[in-house]
């Protein structure tokens, strides 16, 4: 008489991963309830600190007297005056997006650079930098657009972005020295004298 023997088929044995999935899914369902009770925004996520308000004070100015078109080919010309060059030019919205190349070797690092050398050590000295300014116009309160001689805000934004000598991004960094902004509001008064009275 022949036998067999019944092997009896138990649940499938799990895999490694089951646990961990088990352990994943777990963790999740408490992050998201944990964030599903989470206040909503703060009452003072959309106020301006302090501090960026005194930007926007040194980065924009007001002129009177003059229509958009006058008001941004008098921005262009100062800004290329400056050295820069126009690269995006929206008249329609009043946007201009200038940017030059300059070299950004410092004295200091070089020198500090060179010491390192001495001893064994490598470092990685500043060697170009891209200027840009970003410029927006805006109507003023009391904007008529049938009034030819408005007013309009003008602000500008000076970024640059500094390569080092292994040509990678060693940082990038807003402009705020207030000179900068005051040399290019005290040309720009000048020149919108001129475009006012076609000089």
């Amino acid at each position: 008489m022949n036998t067999f023997k019944h092997r009896s088929q138990g649940p499938p044995v799990a895999g490694p991963w089951v646990r961990p999935l088990w352990v994943a899914l777990f963790l999740a369902a408490v992050i998201c309830s944990i964030t599903g009770c989470a206040s909503g925004v703060p009452d003072n996520a959309l106020q301006l600190s302090p501090e960026t308000l005194e930007q926007r004070k040194l980065q924009t100015r007001r002129f009177d007297g003059i229509a958009e078109p006058e008001i941004l080919s008098a921005c262009a010309a100062v800004l290329q005056d400056l050295g820069f060059n126009l690269d995006e030019s929206e008249t329609e919205l009043g946007v201009l997006v200038a940017s030059k190349k300059r070299s950004a070797r410092d004295a200091r690092q070089i020198a500090a650079a060179l010491l390192l050398e001495i001893v064994g050590w490598d470092m990685d000295t500043d060697e170009k930098q891209l200027i840009r300014a970003s410029l927006v116009t805006r109507p003023a309160d009391g904007f008529s657009p049938e009034d030819p001689d408005n007013s309009f805000y003008v602000r500008i934004t000076f970024q640059r972005v500094v390569w080092n000598s292994n040509n990678e991004v060693s940082r990038t960094e807003r402009l705020d020295e207030p000179e900068l902004y005051q040399g290019f509001f005290d040309r720009l008064s000048k020149s919108v004298f001129l475009e006012g009275h076609k000089i």
